[in-house]
């Protein structure tokens, strides 16, 4: 169906944005499900992220998803949030009504169903999480929440990390970041939540010889669907995750909260999504 004057709108706000798959993704299940509306991309600057919002919230669109940098200003510029969203201090997902915001985290579900989707129980030992960003938030928030026996954090700036873990869960481990590697030491997973490995951003390095062999090595990052981070690992024989199953488990929420409707199940989305990398390289 093409998008009328009455069209559902809804999109992704982000800074860079270019690099998302949320707009196929979503038109994708826009067209499967045959519905009038559209999802659209908006790249805005750091210092334009919460008048944005406000501005957008008066108008016909229905809401947004929020990727890097803006978790946490699209959280603060909310009326009112989710307990997800409260707990982990930054929101993926706005919804809009009556100029009101609405504020909700789906990154944390979406992780724990990729964990499950891959045959991982995050129960099953301690985690590393790499990051202290919006990402990390969740990530932190999904792993203390699923019974993570212990947790050690590692990021750029400790003082961040330190933050973080003050708010989500004060008896995680924080490993300085020079010294990352020391932190393989009996871990069973191994979570980037770090821009690092995005195209153009560099590379997450790790000595993976000290890392134990049935460790599972996941990324939030998923162009390139193998960062350097996940290439590395698993030429060390390390089980790992990509980005989309993150990305996906989002998304499904999302767009029942815009739409109103489900996801078609015929659309193929981790498989439709893999193609669309393959020929963008």
């Amino acid at each position: 169906m093409k998008p009328t004057g009455a069209a559902r709108i809804a999109g992704v706000v982000g800074d860079p944005i270019a690099h998302s798959l949320s707009p196929s993704l979503m038109s994708a299940w826009i067209e499967a499900a045959g519905i009038n509306a559209v999802y659209t991309p908006y790249r805005v600057e750091s210092e334009q992220a919460e008048a944005f919002f406000r501005v957008l919230a008066r108008t016909n669109c229905a809401g947004l998803n929020v990727t890097l940098p803006h978790k946490q200003t699209a959280l603060a510029a909310s009326d009112d949030a989710s307990k997800a969203a409260r707990a982990i201090g930054a929101a993926n997902l706005l919804t809009f009504r009556d100029g009101r915001i609405h504020a909700d985290n789906t990154d944390a579900a979406g992780f724990l169903n990729a964990l499950r989707a891959g045959g991982v129980d995050p129960s099953r030992g301690p985690a590393l999480i790499l990051g202290a960003g919006g990402a990390a938030r969740a990530i932190l928030y999904a792993l203390v929440e699923a019974g993570a026996p212990e947790i050690r954090l590692s990021n750029r700036s400790r003082a961040n990390a330190t933050a973080m873990a003050a708010d989500l869960a004060p008896g995680v481990r924080i490993h300085d970041w020079e010294r990352r590697d020391e932190a393989l030491a009996g871990v069973a997973l191994i979570v980037n939540a770090t821009s690092l490995g995005l195209s153009g951003s560099g590379d997450l390095v790790f000595d993976w010889s000290r890392a134990p062999a049935d460790a599972v090595v996941a990324d939030s990052v998923y162009k390139p669907l193998e960062t350097g981070f996940l290439r590395d690992a698993a030429a060390r024989g390390l089980k790992t995750i990509h980005g989309l199953g993150m990305l996906i488990g989002q998304a499904r929420p999302s767009f029942e909260a815009f739409y109103g409707v489900s996801p078609p199940e015929s659309v193929a989305a981790e498989d439709y999504l893999v193609s669309l990398l393959e020929a963008s390289r």
